[in-house]
């Protein structure tokens, strides 16, 4: 029998070990064709490297069907294919356990421990907006989306540099980046001291530019900690300023001086912050070089210095058919003023500010090693056709709104009675289907197998087996950071996603991940993109089920059970949306 929060991370796992030693077998279906006969299954192939040639002995296969434990949802049947082995789930029973719990599947799963505090460093904002190119912007859009997604986990973060230019201050507004605001200068005094201590001599004829104290040299640092860092080799030496310095005090602070935290139950106290606290410098790649310097020099100058830095890269931005030049702040004008007029003054204009528009397409420059992504500036990019679009997700945004407030009209009018207790529900109306011949199967994939209905589930199992249930696992992919991991650099998402080119997808969120630039052979990729796909995809199945189904029936009470059974399924559904959606800042679009 299933306990807490169903899981799909947990029944993997179960079935897995139920097949007794060896390398994981079982995977979970997502088509649905497929979906129609199994939820998981274990592949012939598979099967015949872990068993040989014979049948999966029939002890195994008892103790499959028979699964219990703490997320492991109910199975109904399991029995061999053709295929495989195919497990089916008791579906009303794992409907009931969902959607009786609705606020469980919309965060992510609790983590074991909050792990490391985090420091998320963005030097991008040390500018003026004005010149803030659109490489950095991308930085910044991703620090800011890692910082939503480790806090929602419970991790406590802290954002430098604070944001001290007014006009930057209100561009990031603009663009929804919850960023800190102005703080106190910290004190450079001790750093200054220890920086003037380890100046090198000047060579021979050699003058130093107005505004710097003197060159650290960092060449021993660099072979100390090994090429296998992942260093460049060809830093020697820095330039130390009064501004490298004051970039140095204030990460030194945020390190050191840790605020009470309310969220996570952490009490700052002095110099508490240094054993357990990561730093992240989140930069574009061409900022990557003089990063590594302030890493070094930070490690140079402080003894307290975090041993633990990593550095995440995010990959160039390039437009197409636009000068080089072009800031981020001027192609975020441009954007704005190629929205369509009608759509400013609707409900998009609640979103329009925070997404700018665009054709983004991962382009291939050179090698495999670099994918750097391609804007275009023509305004036939502007669009809120296809279903790939940030704009197709807010309209579903919407219409979920307007279904609901539509029933709550119905309601106050005396046409529907008032919600009922969840717990009254009858999920086993729950089978929005296509009807089959009597006394046949579902098939699917070459197998056969006896369905629970005689029909096949199109829609609403699709909904929360595929967005629903493992929506948590989801979050708590995007907010795992691999700081553990050997050398300099950081993997926030490993996993690639590759899109066809001219594959047209919209909106700042596709701006923010999408692009790879491998370093020394270790693929940094950013993660929102996972974020984005799984908006996009549960956008298009809730559309193809909404245009297919009227949910809002006719006030009749014979149908009142599978109309309430149904809303809850769409609350579920809108609270996924809503909270994918915050975890890049943006709000739901409540109306069209």
């Amino acid at each position: 029998m299933a306990t807490g929060r169903l899981g799909v991370g947990e029944m993997l796992g179960a079935l897995n070990a139920a097949l007794g030693p060896g390398g994981p077998v079982w995977f979970k279906e997502t088509r649905a064709r497929h979906l129609r006969a199994r939820d998981f299954l274990a592949p012939r192939r598979a099967l015949q490297a872990r068993f040989g040639d014979e049948q999966v002995p029939e002890p195994v296969v008892t103790a499959v069907a028979g699964l219990q434990g703490p997320g492991v949802a109910p199975v109904l049947r399991c029995a061999p294919t053709p295929a495989g082995l195919a497990l089916q789930l008791r579906r009303p029973a794992v409907f009931e356990h969902v959607l009786g719990s609705v606020a469980a599947y919309a965060a992510p799963a609790a983590p074991a421990s909050s792990g490391p505090r985090v420091v998320l460093h963005c030097a991008a904002l040390r500018g003026a907006p004005c010149t803030l190119r659109l490489s950095q912007l991308r930085a910044v859009l991703v620090a800011d989306h890692l910082a939503r997604a480790l806090r929602s986990r419970g991790v406590s973060v802290r954002l430098v540099p604070a944001a001290r230019d007014p006009h930057m201050r209100t561009f990031l507004q603009q663009l929804r980046v919850e960023w800190p605001a102005a703080s106190e200068s910290a004190a450079t005094e001790a750093l200054r001291s220890r920086a003037l201590a380890e100046l090198t001599s000047a060579q021979d004829g050699e003058a130093l530019p107005p505004g710097i104290l003197g060159r650290v040299c960092l060449k021993e640092l660099v072979e100390e900690q090994g090429r296998s860092a992942g260093y460049d080799p060809n830093l020697d030496s820095c330039l130390v300023t009064e501004d490298l310095l004051s970039s140095l005090a204030e990460l030194q602070e945020a390190v050191q001086n840790w605020p009470e935290d309310s969220s996570s139950g952490l009490a700052g106290t002095p110099n508490s912050g240094t054993d357990n606290c990561i730093v992240v410098h989140v930069v574009s790649c061409e900022e990557e070089f003089q990063q590594q310097k302030l890493d070094l020099l930070w490690h140079k100058l402080d003894d307290q210095a975090p041993l633990r830095q990593k550095h995440l890269v995010c990959g160039p931005v390039k437009v197409a058919g636009g000068p080089g030049t072009l800031t981020a702040p001027k192609y975020y004008e441009l954007r704005l003023a190629q929205t369509q007029p009608g759509q400013r003054s609707s409900g998009f204009s609640l979103w329009l500010p925070s997404n700018l528009r665009c054709s983004a397409q991962p382009h291939r420059v050179s090698s495999a090693s670099v994918l750097q992504l391609l804007l275009t500036l023509a305004d036939n990019s502007v669009s809120t056709k296809g279903t790939k679009s940030g704009t197709f997700v807010m309209y579903n945004c919407a219409r979920l709104a307007t279904l609901f407030e539509s029933y709550k009209h119905s309601m106050e009018q005396g046409l529907y009675p008032t919600f009922p207790p969840v717990s009254s529900l009858d999920f086993s109306l729950l089978h929005d289907e296509v009807s089959a011949p009597p006394g046949e199967s579902a098939q699917a994939g070459g197998l056969a197998f006896p369905s629970q209905h005689p029909s096949l589930p199109q829609g609403e199992w699709l909904l929360l087996f595929n967005s629903i249930l493992p929506f948590p696992d989801l979050l708590s992919q995007t907010a795992a950071l691999a700081y553990t991991a050997p050398g300099l650099h950081i993997t926030a998402r490993t996993e690639m996603v590759r899109w066809k080119p001219g594959e047209t997808l919209y909106t700042l969120f596709f701006i923010l991940g999408w692009g790879t630039r491998v370093l020394r052979d270790r693929p940094v990729t950013c993660f929102c993109h996972q974020v984005c796909k799984f908006l996009v995809q549960l956008s298009m199945d809730f559309s193809s089920y909404y245009n297919r189904i009227h949910i809002l029936g006719e006030p009749r009470p014979h149908l009142f059970g599978q109309m309430f059974a149904r809303l809850q399924l769409l609350r579920a559904v809108r609270a996924v949306l809503h909270a994918g959606l915050a975890m890049l800042g943006l709000p739901p679009l409540n109306h069209i």
